[in-house]
């Protein structure tokens, strides 16, 4: 299947000051298909959302190439929604619900009023919030919180969502519910999704493929194809003894195990 996002012998360089440069992504080469969820794990502080960001159009490559179906991005696309890691940062406090989910269509001279409140009000039934139109953010827990921001996501009608360690700030339940959700949403939209975290079970539950982020500075390094059957499952996918060996080849790669000590 050819590539709907590629990124080409990416390098991302940043100056701070006149006699210092650090390069903090080197030599990244990544194909993402169509319709794929592609996940990217690494230790915390290795590039990973700088990466993502390079992809959203958000920052420029020191280097080397980004395309999304064989366009180069030079800004961020339409077709493109990226969620933030701090989601409760992302909704407007001042906003309700409704007026956070709205928001994306605001400015969208095609998209009547009416229409727009209804899309928004259809996605936050979906996302399990049909009663909290009225309420403001910070009355809300942080997975609905997350809930809210998944809505506003998908009311631009988006191709791609670029996720940023979505569910780290919420407890371990609200997390596999969100991930259910996003596996949900993945399949019902046919969505094309990119992540990155530094969870290796969340990971391999959530894609198809895993891309291993290792070196300073960060280059990926091997592609691990998540041969889980679909759709998953909180405890029986995570209790296959695959998903346990996909655990230890992912560790593996993402933090190698020292050499043993001589005898």
């Amino acid at each position: 299947m050819p590539a709907f996002i590629s990124l080409k012998n990416v390098r991302k360089e940043f100056v701070l000051d006149q006699r210092r440069v650090v390069t903090a992504l080197d030599n990244i080469s990544v194909d993402v298909r169509e319709r794929e969820f592609l996940t990217i794990v690494g230790p915390s502080g290795c590039g990973k959302t700088t990466l993502l960001k390079i992809i959203a159009g958000l920052i420029p490559a020191t280097r080397g190439e980004v395309l999304l179906n064989g366009r180069p991005i030079s800004g961020p696309p339409a077709e493109i929604v990226y969620i933030a890691q701090q989601y409760s940062k992302s909704l407007f406090p001042w906003r309700t619900v409704l007026a956070n989910a709205e928001f994306p269509l605001e400015h969208h001279r095609y998209v009547t009023r009416g229409e727009r409140t209804e899309r928004a009000r259809r996605l936050l039934a979906k996302v399990g919030l049909p009663d909290v139109a009225d309420r403001y953010p910070w009355q809300l827990s942080g997975g609905m919180q997350q809930r809210v921001a998944i809505a506003r996501a998908l009311v631009a009608r988006p191709t791609v969502l670029l996720l940023d360690e979505p569910f780290s700030s919420v407890d371990a339940l609200t997390r596999m519910e969100l991930q259910d959700l996003m596996l949900e949403t993945w399949h019902e939209h046919q969505l094309t999704v990119v992540l990155v975290t530094h969870d290796i079970e969340e990971a391999i539950y959530l894609s198809d493929r895993v891309a291993a982020m290792t070196g300073q500075p960060s280059q990926v390094g091997e592609m691990s194809v998540i041969d889980l059957p679909r759709p998953r499952n909180q405890l029986t996918t995570r209790g296959a003894s695959r998903f346990l060996e996909l655990r230890q080849q992912l560790f593996g790669l993402v933090r190698p195990m020292p050499a043993e000590a001589p005898r």
